[in-house]
């Protein structure tokens, strides 16, 4: 079952899909009878740091980033358990510092208009915030439930 929170980030980003692809559509028909339209290829760029941030977000609630497991597979429980907690608190660094980080940008964007379009370029950096506190909370969430995914394929466990 898809939880709401899962269900309202896909169709957020599904719908942002296809505004992107009709922006970029309008732009190469009008470029293409030569009445090129001055705004699709920045809001394209907006678009597109939003899904960026999106499926980032997506990525990190289906535990889909990539991941080398090799060694920390091959640990026995306790010492799994224990470099699982280290990954996910390194983790929640950075989604901690990615949304602190953005605040500033925010801040001093925010009087900053875009080219051609008449909003703030503010909104190019405004989704880094919610990614990095997904992200942080999701990694103390994978902390308090740090549990092997599997059967350790390695050393014996403990």
């Amino acid at each position: 079952m898809i939880r709401p929170l899962d269900l309202l980030l896909q169709i957020v980003a599904a719908t942002l899909v296809v505004v992107l692809l009709c922006t970029v559509t309008a732009g190469v028909v009008f470029r293409a009878v030569n009445h090129p339209l001055s705004w699709t290829d920045e809001i394209s760029g907006f678009l597109m740091v939003w899904l960026a941030c999106l499926g980032w977000m997506i990525a990190t609630r289906r535990g889909s980033h990539i991941r080398i497991r090799l060694l920390q597979d091959r640990l026995p429980v306790r010492a799994w358990r224990g470099s699982e907690i280290a990954i996910q608190l390194a983790v929640a660094t950075i989604g901690a510092v990615v949304a602190w980080q953005s605040i500033h940008l925010i801040r001093v964007n925010a009087d900053i208009e875009a080219v051609s379009l008449p909003i703030s370029t503010a909104w190019m950096y405004a989704p880094l915030l919610p990614a990095g506190l997904f992200t942080l909370g999701q990694a103390l969430c994978d902390i308090v439930f740090a549990r092997r995914p599997q059967a350790p394929t390695g050393s014996a466990a403990s």
